[in-house]
């Protein structure tokens, strides 16, 4: 990487990692909430959905702009609004309140994506670019540790209102991004085109516009499968082999250290192997290695197997961006990374719901076999679309 490359790449890591952690606050401080306003479990689980909610709706209307008015502008703009957003729950009085901030700081986070994937798409040449792409989908998980670190030394002493505050600080990031990087060639020569930021061109024909619901059930998969395993399984495991709560944390921990080992070498594999072969690598990898969990015997193989299937369940996520940027033109690039991500997202954030009922009602093996087959699917999706396959091939080419 040159010099500008590194810039790019460190302000997009930057902006994905502060963006994810201002959205798994809402994790570690759900419980001091429902105590402070004394509201039910729905009502509280209600603040996750709206927060999803915003965060559709502000991809679509930020990547729009983004293809319209600029990359780096409106990356900008988008990390100060959820940054802001975030710091208005200091004033969150009520429920209503801390729905609104919410669904404003999703709207914010919902935009982001977009940016930065066209963003490092139109710096990166393609032969890096999933690379590149996974580097920067590694910020999301180094956002989650954050928020954990931050969760357990503020709320204690401070409460869970200065949790949000400092939410505010990736403000500072935004003159970072502001003072050294430029609008890319590519967008510059796009935003010509009466085209930019057309949403319909989304689903201008049969293939395109299976290709962009064959994206975002893939997407969907990927969502649901990381917010499944991550919400819901280090309960299980405690009951299973009867771990304390420090005992899941490290299992979680564990997960994250697969999840960013898997995406560090994924874009490494996609670039080599182009992304059907390295996808249909990984999810049947995934399919497979989730029954680890139910083998797992003791503390110790619960671990090494916490960090297999989070290498490959989680690995592909940074794989997306790279894909979805090649196969959308320029004009539409943001618009199709922020309608694709987030349609995962708010779909596959019910996952938890989903899988919330089954072990309400069956075993732990019959919830693993569901995961197996969620990743099976997304397989066969990906079989349908053969312009995925035809990326590589323009590589060799």
């Amino acid at each position: 990487m040159d010099k500008y490359q590194k810039k790019v790449l460190l302000s997009t890591s930057a902006g994905i990692s502060l963006e994810n952690m201002d959205i798994m606050f809402l994790s570690f401080s759900l419980s001091s909430i429902i105590a402070s306003f004394g509201i039910s479990s729905a009502q509280a689980g209600f603040i996750s959905t709206i927060t999803n909610l915003g965060m559709l709706v502000g991809g679509i209307i930020f990547g729009i702009l983004a293809d319209k008015y600029g990359r780096v502008k409106i990356f900008s703009y988008t990390v100060i609004l959820f940054s802001l957003a975030s710091a208005l729950m200091f004033f969150a009085e009520n429920i209503y309140l801390v729905y609104l901030f919410r669904f404003i700081a999703g709207i914010g986070a919902g935009g982001e994506y977009g940016a930065c994937m066209s963003l490092i798409s139109e710096t990166f040449s393609k032969k890096h670019l999933g690379k590149a792409t996974s580097v920067a989908g590694i910020g999301a998980q180094v956002g989650a540790i954050m928020a954990a670190v931050l969760a357990s030394l503020i709320i204690p002493v401070l409460g869970w209102k200065m949790l949000y505050v400092i939410g505010v600080f990736p403000v500072i990031l935004v003159l970072f991004i502001r003072k050294g990087l430029k609008e890319p060639k590519a967008f510059t020569e796009a935003a010509e085109n009466e085209s930019a930021g057309k949403f319909s061109l989304l689903f201008k024909d049969k293939k395109t516009s299976w290709q962009t619901v064959g994206l975002s059930l893939m997407v969907t998969v990927q969502i649901a499968g990381y917010f499944g395993l991550m919400n819901w399984l280090p309960s299980i495991m405690q009951k299973q082999l009867g771990l304390s709560v420090s005992g899941s944390s490290l299992w979680m921990i564990s997960t994250i250290l697969g999840m960013s080992l898997g995406m560090f070498t994924f874009g490494t594999i996609m670039d080599k192997l182009g992304p059907r072969l390295s996808y249909t690598i990984f999810l049947i990898f995934s399919a497979l290695s989730v029954f680890l969990i139910v083998l797992a015997d003791s503390k110790w193989t619960l671990l090494a197997a916490a960090v297999i299937v989070g290498y490959f369940i989680n690995g592909m996520y940074g794989g997306y961006g790279a894909i979805i940027s090649r196969l959308y033109p320029t004009e539409i690039r943001s618009t199709a990374n922020n309608f694709i991500m987030n349609v995962g997202r708010a779909i596959g954030g019910f996952s938890s719901v989903v899988i919330g009922f089954l072990m309400d009602r069956y075993t732990l093996m019959f919830v693993i076999i569901f995961l197996s087959i969620i990743y099976l699917f997304s397989l066969c999706i990906l079989y349908t679309m053969p312009s995925v396959a035809k990326l590589h091939q323009k590589d060799i080419l």
